[in-house]
C-alpha cells in the first residue's frame, strides 16, 4: 500500500502511496491508520491543516513546545515544495541537522516527521496546496519557531515570501544557547 524510504533523520520517513489509476482517474489513500501502525507511526492525528501558498512563500521553521509538541504527516495536495525538517532533539545523534525532501502531487510523496523536529517549506509552483495531519492541536501560546535564513538551507527563491511572524523568529544559535 505504501512505499517507505528512510531519512538521514531518525523517525523521519518519506511516503509514497500506491496509485490506483482507471478510465475515471486516479486515486491514493493519504492515511491508512492500520498500515501505518505497522511502519511505526502509532500517534493518533488529531487535526488536520490545509494551506495555500503562492510561489515563493517561505513557511516555518515550525514547531509546538511542550506538552503540546506535534508530530506531522505532510504531502501536496496540488503543485509542490521543497520540504525543511530540523532535527531539535537535544539527544539525538542528528541534532541541528536538517534535511530537505522535494514532495510533489507527481510524485505522489509525503513525509512523516515526529514530534521534536521544526518544520518548513517553500511552495514551488503558484498556488500550491499542502496538507498536514497533525497529532496535537494548534495551541498558539506554545508555538515556537526558528527563523528560515539562520542556516545555510538551500531555499533557491529569489525574493521569497514570508509573514512577519516567521521573520521575527530567532536564530538556531539563540535557540540552542537557550535549552541549558
Amino acid at each position: 500500500m505504501y512505499q517507505i524510504k528512510t531519512t538521514e533523520l531518525d523517525g523521519c520517513i518519506e511516503i509514497i502511496p500506491n496509485i490506483f489509476k482507471d478510465k475515471r482517474g486516479v486515486s491514493s489513500k493519504i492515511y491508512h491508520n492500520t498500515s501505518f501502525k505497522k511502519i511505526g507511526i502509532k500517534e493518533e492525528f488529531k487535526e488536520d491543516l490545509i494551506v495555500t501558498s503562492k510561489k515563493g512563500v517561505i513557511r516555518g521553521l515550525h514547531f509546538q513546545n511542550k506538552p503540546f509538541e506535534q508530530s506531522k504527516i505532510v504531502c501536496c495536495i496540488k503543485g509542490s515544495i521543497l520540504d525543511v525538517i530540523l532535527d531539535l532533539r537535544k539527544d539525538s545523534k542528528t541534532y541541528g541537522k536538517y534535511i530537505c525532501v522535494n514532495i510533489d502531487t507527481e510524485v505522489n510523496n509525503m513525509v512523516y516527521i515526529p514530534s521534536g523536529f521544526a518544520h518548513g517549506y517553500v511552495a514551488l509552483e503558484e498556488d500550491t496546496i499542502i496538507l498536514y495531519k497533525m497529532s496535537s492541536e494548534y495551541m498558539p501560546e506554545y508555538e515556537d519557531g526558528i527563523r528560515w535564513d539562520s542556516m545555510d538551507i538551500p531555499w533557491n527563491v529569489e525574493n521569497p515570501i514570508i509573514s512577519d511572524r516567521d521573520k521575527a523568529f530567532r536564530k538556531f544559535s539563540e535557540y540552542m544557547a537557550n535549552l541549558d
